[in-house]
């Protein structure tokens, strides 16, 4: 549930209390699993889509990943498979509490989707529910308007001509206005940007002042304390990371075709790659190997089906899936 201005109330947990939370410190874990279905790239949430996966570092626990997958495991009943810590957060500001310092342990996790069986109701969203501004597979996204708008006037709200001018070079820099090339890779970029100007709801809880509910938010849907902003790190990192690693082939099934493989390149980073040289770079790096069968879903005439090569890894260093944009 939730406020006007996102002010969406955790749920109660129970906690392990630990010396360090005793003393005012708290280590939560969590877990931000991403899988791509049907060209839409998908993350696990947790109580009505407002939450991902956590739970809180124990004594108990031998290790951080440990601790993680216990959680993981013990509210969705999924399994973890490749995982990667992502960052830590700490900012006092940033969680909604006062009276206690939350550290933030993020790990990103890639799956394939299936439904969850744990002690927490779970659903996969699109990320994009979340940013749609992120998405400009079809060109630019609707709300760009009210994104200039919005940043306009925070840009006007400067308190000198210089600032004023920074602001504006910076938010033309982030969301590629006037003439500016769209970078997919600054999500969390973008993100604090809007935080900043306060286009978003996160940025406005606590605040019960007049003009607070009063002001503009860009679409997107808030979530609880800082998980939206790790949701932002781990779309960032994954867009960075499949241009130089086959970790897309970890959200592929066992058997693909290339342009199911494209779709899923393209769903990770809101943006067309070009299509020849996509493929050619695919066959150049020798990532997928003929299976000898082919799929009859494509609609049209029979696709061939490919498998990903992981004694590729262990033959040289790869390149990766780098990504030819498009510039349509």
């Amino acid at each position: 549930m939730s406020d006007p201005l996102g002010n969406i109330r955790p749920r109660t947990r129970t906690r392990s209390m630990s010396a360090a939370s005793k003393q005012g410190i708290a280590a939560d874990l969590i877990a931000l699993l991403v899988a791509v279905n049907s060209g839409d790239p998908r993350v696990l949430t947790i109580q009505d889509q407002h939450a991902l996966p956590s739970g809180p570092f124990e004594l108990a626990h031998r290790s951080l990943q440990s601790g993680l997958r216990a959680w993981v495991e013990r509210q969705t009943r999924l399994p973890l498979g490749y995982v990667e810590q992502l960052y830590t957060f700490a900012d006092r500001d940033r969680t909604g509490t006062v009276d206690q310092r939350v550290i933030s342990i993020s790990y990103l996790g890639l799956t394939r989707e299936q439904a969850g069986s744990g002690r927490h109701e779970t659903n996969w969203r699109s990320w994009y529910g979340y940013f749609p501004w992120e998405d400009h597979r079809l060109g630019a996204p609707p709300m760009e308007k009210m994104l200039r708008a919005g940043l306009a006037a925070w840009s006007e709200e400067a308190p000198d001509r210089a600032a004023r001018r920074a602001r504006q070079q910076r938010a033309a820099m982030l969301f590629g206005f006037d003439g500016h090339v769209w970078n997919e890779e600054l999500v969390l970029q973008r993100y604090e940007l809007l935080y900043e100007a306060r286009l978003i709801p996160e940025a406005l809880r606590g605040d019960d002042r007049p003009s607070a509910r009063a002001a503009t938010v860009v679409p997107g849907d808030p979530m609880i304390l800082d998980h939206r902003r790790i949701l932002a790190t781990g779309i960032a990192r994954l867009r960075a990371k499949i241009k130089y690693r086959p970790v897309v082939f970890e959200l592929m099934p066992d058997t693909f075709t290339l342009l199911q493989l494209q779709r899923c390149v393209e769903a990770l980073a809101g943006k067309l790659v070009h299509k020849p040289n996509f493929r050619r770079l695919i066959e150049q790096q020798e990532l997928v190997e003929d299976t000898g069968e082919t799929s009859q879903e494509t609609g049209g005439r029979p696709a061939k089906l490919f498998r990903f090569r992981r004694a590729v890894l262990a033959e040289r260093a790869i390149a990766g899936t780098k990504l030819p944009i498009s510039g349509s």
